[in-house]
C-alpha cells in the first residue's frame, strides 16, 4: 500500500465522517472519492489504517471512524491553512473595526468566531500589566456614595460603587479627581498601589477621611485589569453535538464554567509553523476534555494572549484553523491601531 494513497484514504474517511457523522465504508469511499482503485483495494487500505490505530470500527458497524491519532495525522498533513473567502474576511473586518472599547472588541470577536465555526469560542483578554492610567472619574451618587471609574490607555474600563465614611460635595470630589489624575495619569496600572501607598499629595483639606476608600478602590480597579480573564460564546453549540460525546457532556460544561482549566490549557498551547495550535482528544491533559479538540492561536503584542475554539474531535479542522487564524490577525491589527 502506497503512503500517498494511505493518506488519501484517511483524508477521505475524515472528511466524510465529519460531514455525515456516519461511519465510513469502502463502497462509500469509492462512490464519493476518485481514488482510482477498487473497493477491495480500499478495504485492504482501511485494514492497514486500522492496524496502525488511525481508524476504528465503532461497535459492530461495517464502517470506520478516525481515532485521535488519525485526526492528528490528518491535521499535521494540512500543509497550508486555507484563507477565508473574501466575503468572510470583509465581514470580520467590518464587525471588528466598528467596535468601541476593549470589552466590545472582545465580545464581538468571541461571538464572531463562534458563528464562523459553530463551536464554543474562547478568548483570553490581553495581558494589560503595562497599560497606563488614562483617566479617572468620580461620580457622586449620594452624599456618601461614589462611582469610581478607571480608564486605561488601551480602552479598558473598570468601575465600582463605594461607600464613604463622610459626606462629600461635587466640588470636593472634582478637586480630588484632579489630584489623583496628577498622581496617576500616564503611570502603569501595576504601579497604582505603590504610588498611593503614602496617601494623596494634593488632597484638599477636610477630605482626609475620604481619600483612603477612594485610593483603595482605584488600586482594586487597577488590579482587576490585570486578572486573567476569558470570554466564551457558543456554548449552546456543544448541546447540539451531544452525539459526539458518548460518555457525558457534563464534565465538559463544568470545565468551561470553571474557566481555570481553559486558561491553563490555552497558556500551555504552543503554535506550530502554521501559526496555529491543535490539541486533539486525549492530547488534552485534562480528563474532562478528552473527547474534545481545541484549536487556538496567539494574538496581540507578542501573541501572549490566546483565542480559539473548543468542540468535538469530529470537526472541520481546515475551516476551523483558517477561521481562528484569520480572526486573530484582524484582532491584532485592530488592537495595534
Amino acid at each position: 500500500m502506497s503512503e500517498g494513497r494511505r493518506l488519501e484514504v484517511l483524508r477521505a474517511i475524515v472528511e466524510d465522517y465529519v460531514h455525515s457523522r456516519e461511519p465510513v465504508g469502502s463502497k462509500a469511499l469509492v462512490d464519493r472519492h476518485h481514488l482510482g482503485v477498487s473497493s477491495a483495494t480500499i478495504r485492504n487500505d482501511m485494514a492497514a489504517l486500522e492496524e496502525e490505530g488511525l481508524i476504528v470500527a465503532p461497535h459492530t458497524s461495517a464502517g470506520r471512524i478516525p481515532t485521535d491519532k488519525g485526526y492528528r495525522l490528518f491535521v499535521d498533513r494540512i500543509s497550508d491553512v486555507k484563507p477565508l473567502s473574501s466575503a468572510e474576511r470583509r465581514a470580520i473586518q467590518a464587525l471588528l473595526e466598528s467596535a468601541g472599547d476593549l470589552d466590545d472588541v472582545m465580545d464581538r470577536t468571541v461571538r464572531l468566531l463562534s458563528q464562523l465555526t459553530n463551536q464554543v469560542a474562547v478568548i483570553q483578554y490581553p495581558r494589560l500589566g503595562r497599560a497606563c492610567t488614562r483617566h479617572i472619574e468620580f461620580v457622586l451618587l449620594a452624599p456618601q456614595q461614589v462611582l469610581v471609574v478607571l480608564i486605561a490607555d488601551n480602552g479598558k474600563v473598570e468601575q465600582r460603587v463605594i461607600a464613604l465614611p463622610d459626606p462629600v460635595t461635587d466640588e470636593e470630589l472634582s478637586d480630588l479627581r484632579s489630584a489623583y489624575l496628577s498622581e496617576l495619569a500616564g503611570h502603569p496600572l501595576d504601579s497604582v498601589g505603590g504610588l498611593l501607598r503614602n496617601g494623596l499629595k494634593d488632597a484638599r483639606p477636610g477630605t482626609e477621611a475620604i481619600v483612603p476608600p477612594l485610593s483603595a478602590a482605584l488600586e482594586s480597579l487597577a488590579a482587576a485589569t490585570q486578572e486573567e480573564r476569558i470570554l466564551m460564546a457558543g456554548t449552546a453549540n456543544l448541546a447540539r453535538s451531544t452525539m459526539d460525546f458518548p460518555l457525558s457532556i457534563g464534565p465538559i460544561l463544568e470545565a468551561l464554567e470553571e474557566q481555570v482549566v481553559l486558561l491553563r490549557l490555552l497558556s500551555e498551547m504552543q503554535q506550530d509553523a502554521r501559526g496555529i495550535s491543535v490539541r486533539i482528544g486525549h492530547e488534552n491533559p485534562y480528563g474532562s476534555l478528552a473527547e474534545t479538540s481545541v484549536v487556538a492561536t496567539g494574538y496581540g503584542p507578542g501573541s501572549s494572549a490566546k483565542l480559539g475554539i473548543l468542540g468535538p474531535t469530529r470537526m472541520d479542522y481546515p475551516t476551523t484553523m483558517a477561521a481562528v487564524r484569520a480572526v486573530a490577525r484582524y484582532l491584532s491589527r485592530i488592537l495595534a491601531g
